[in-house]
Parts: C-alpha cells; sequence; structure tokens
C-alpha cells in the first residue's frame, strides 16, 4: 500500500485503516476524528487533514468539496481500480451523497458538449434534491 509522506506513522497507519475498511463510502475529517477518538487514538484535526490532502496528492483519496457550506468528504481510491465517471445526487434533507451512473444522464453530458460546447466535469457534477427515504418520510 503506497503510504504518502516521508515515514510511517501509528497516526497515518490508522488514517489508511479507517479509510480502507470504508472503500467506496464518502466519509468526512470529524467521522474520521470521532472514530479514531473512540478506538483509543485521538489525532489532531489538523494533522487528519494534513495526512487527507497528501493523500489526495498522492491520488490515495479524491476530494468532494459539495458547497461552501458543507464538510469535504473523501473516497478511498482502490490503487487496482480507476475512479469511475458516474454523476453524484445530494439528499438536501440527509445529506447524503449518491454516485449515479446512468445513461440518461450520459445522453445530457453529450448534448451539452454536442450543442452547447460544454463539457461537463462529472467529479464536480452533483444535482441536490430529495432522496426515495427523505421524500417517503414527507408523505
Amino acid at each position: 500500500m503506497k503510504q504518502s509522506g516521508g515515514y510511517k506513522t501509528k497516526q497515518k497507519e490508522k488514517i489508511m485503516q479507517y479509510l480502507t475498511a470504508h472503500e467506496g463510502q464518502h466519509v468526512t475529517a470529524q467521522e474520521l476524528s470521532r472514530h479514531l477518538e473512540a478506538e483509543g487514538t485521538p489525532v489532531g484535526t489538523a494533522t487528519i487533514y494534513r495526512q487527507l490532502d497528501a493523500l489526495v496528492t498522492d491520488g490515495i483519496l479524491r476530494k468532494y468539496t459539495i458547497d461552501s457550506r458543507s464538510c469535504a468528504c473523501y473516497e478511498y481510491l482502490p490503487l487496482s481500480a480507476e475512479c469511475k465517471r458516474h454523476f453524484h445526487l445530494k439528499c438536501m434533507e440527509c445529506e447524503q451523497l449518491f454516485h449515479v451512473t446512468c445513461e440518461h444522464l450520459d445522453g445530457i453530458e453529450a448534448h451539452l458538449l454536442e450543442h452547447h460546447g460544454f463539457q461537463i466535469d462529472q467529479s464536480k457534477t452533483v444535482l441536490y434534491g430529495l432522496c426515495k427515504a427523505c421524500r417517503e418520510k414527507q408523505k
């Protein structure tokens, strides 16, 4: 496993263990901090952000910044897999972020490129709305 930075520390190791255990999920620095504290290995917030930023730079994590009010979230990218192209749907109620691969959305992307000369960066594209579970709660 590729390690960011020049040397391996217990803190780096614990952070990587958490990230690999949550592969395919979006995690925040706050969730990681709470986990490490509950596990008896508290790590300062600045250290966590420094490690996460280094892992993003190394291509081990992908960072998602949804808006200026929300905390960034991170996704572990296994070295053996490429990040798949997909759109992101963010529920405004529960704040869950969904990865969606859909031929209809790909059609919108193709239309915008062909007819408007605009190429979408799917890694930064977020559509906001309400997920099925939250809509059902509101009924």
